[in-house]
């Protein structure tokens, strides 16, 4: 996302769903990156690339220099569509399997940032995924790489960052210029973020499920932040608690809470707002699109609701006009590598688009996801998603029933296609299995581009007969 210009404006909302909570094993990582209404995102593939001398990154944001390793794996991702302020790179997966996604905007307090302030040219949100993702061979060693350049250079920045391999996923958490904490999220466990410091109590003789910058202990107790003889509660200690935090962040998390666990009492602007929470039934994809693609429904809050006006915008919904793509990246179990990672990629705004997979052991991206510039151009798919929106929006009433009509029609199309793609790779190998993957994805673009190419055809249709200056007269005159 467009930082450096557009700071205030950035937001973005996660989760996390351990294997054991997911209806069919898998580990999902997912979230919406919300920067600006018109701001598009590209999808690519790089190779993988083993150099004679070492690059040197160089960021464009906060000119955070690096080193880099000589070889870099293949992996994919979502960068801006121009590089003029950066890559953002944003989400992706690796050769070898591991997902990442950078980053959940958050903020610090006051209290800590006075004894630890960020570091103007430190590591920030536009270069994590370019710096960690091809250089890592599991989710823990992507928290350990990272926490090792926070410690090393100092962030600009506070936000969490999610990471997942077939054996676990983790979310990460930078506060300060060089304090960090990071938590495997339990594989019976999920959890929602949006846009606050949200780990709590960390155990921190419990290796296994919880890391952190080496001095951190030492730093809280140093500045009287955090007394040795009480839990030491992350978000307590570092987070904010602001009027904003219960109007902008929290009702976020409370109302993917109530998808997944309705069973579960929880206010809407509570202060308290568990990081880890077990969910009612067993977690399905389209549960977790659901929540990404959310806007409150069936509550009085919901900002295109039949309810008062003063409601329905007293909170910030988690699907919204400004977010550049949303991704669900699946780690499916016992199947082969290749074809276990699944990238579902929506682009634009997530309500009014559609997951499309994406095998991750493709090593090509279709065309039409790797262009898209500041004006519309109908060759490109972030441009394609975000005119079906604009059309939704503007009979909102009128066509938000055909949208999901569509919706629904394609996404089991898709699943119908993935299913029939699983079985047909099951027998390949080598290039002829990533070529095969390439075709697939080829595939599924293309169905999805087709349905809402229909859909926008018949909506720019309709639309001819509801214009405010149409008037009831006699067919005949």
């Amino acid at each position: 996302m467009q930082k450096q210009l557009l700071t205030s404006l950035s937001a973005c909302t996660s989760i996390l769903v351990g294997k054991q909570a997911s209806a069919d094993g898998s580990i999902f990582i997912g979230r919406n990156e919300d920067s600006k209404a018109a701001w598009p995102k590209h999808f690519i593939s790089h190779p993988r690339q083993t150099h004679t001398t070492a690059p040197v990154f160089k960021s464009k944001d906060t000119g955070f220099t690096l080193t880099l390793p000589l070889t870099q794996a293949k992996y994919n991702a979502t960068p801006e569509w121009t590089t003029e302020f950066g890559v953002f790179e944003e989400d992706g997966f690796n050769e070898y399997g591991v997902a990442m996604s950078a980053t959940e905007s958050a903020y610090a307090n006051e209290r800590v940032l006075a004894y630890d302030p960020l570091v103007k040219n430190g590591i920030a949100e536009e270069a994590m995924v370019t710096v960690v993702l091809p250089y890592v061979k599991t989710a823990r060693a992507g928290v350990l790489r990272l926490g090792e350049l926070v410690d090393q250079y100092g962030t600009a920045e506070t936000n969490g960052i999610l990471f997942a391999d077939n054996t676990e996923a983790w979310y990460m958490e930078t506060a300060t210029g060089h304090h960090w904490v990071a938590q495997r999220i339990p594989d019976d466990a999920y959890a929602v973020v949006a846009n606050q410091l949200s780990i709590q109590t960390i155990d921190f003789m419990d290796q296994e499920n919880f890391l952190s910058s080496a001095t951190i202990q030492k730093f809280a107790r140093q500045h009287h932040l955090w007394r040795t003889d009480t839990p030491f509660n992350f978000r307590a200690i570092f987070g904010t608690h602001t009027q904003s935090d219960f109007i902008y962040n929290t009702p976020r998390v409370w109302y993917g809470q109530k998808i997944l666990t309705p069973t579960q009492p929880q206010k809407p602007m509570s202060d308290d707002l568990p990081f880890i929470q077990r969910a009612t039934q067993p977690i399905t994809f389209e549960q977790i699109a659901q929540i990404l693609g959310s806007h409150y429904q069936g509550t009085k809050y919901d900002p295109v609701g039949r309810g008062k006006a003063k409601n329905q915008h007293k909170f910030r919904p988690i699907s919204l006009a400004k977010t550049q793509e949303s991704h669900i990246l699946q780690i499916r179990p016992e199947l082969p590598a290749p074809v276990a990672d699944i990238h579902w990629l929506a682009m634009g705004v997530t309500a009014e688009s559609i997951y499309v997979p994406f095998y991750a052991g493709a090593d090509q991206t279709p065309a039409d996801y790797q262009i898209g510039g500041a004006t519309y151009d109908p060759k490109s798919s972030y441009w394609l998603y975000k005119l079906a929106g604009v059309l939704v929006d503007s009979h909102y009433h009128a066509f938000s029933q055909l949208l999901s009509g569509v919706q629904t029609a394609t996404h089991t199309e898709l699943l119908r296609a993935v299913a029939q793609h699983d079985a047909a790779a099951q027998v390949l190998t080598g290039t002829a299995l990533i070529d095969f993957l390439n075709q697939a994805n080829q595939q599924h673009a293309d169905l999805a581009r087709t349905n809402f190419s229909a859909l926008i055809a018949d909506m720019i249709t309709q639309a001819t007969d509801l214009s405010p200056l149409n008037f009831n007269t006699d067919e005949n005159l």
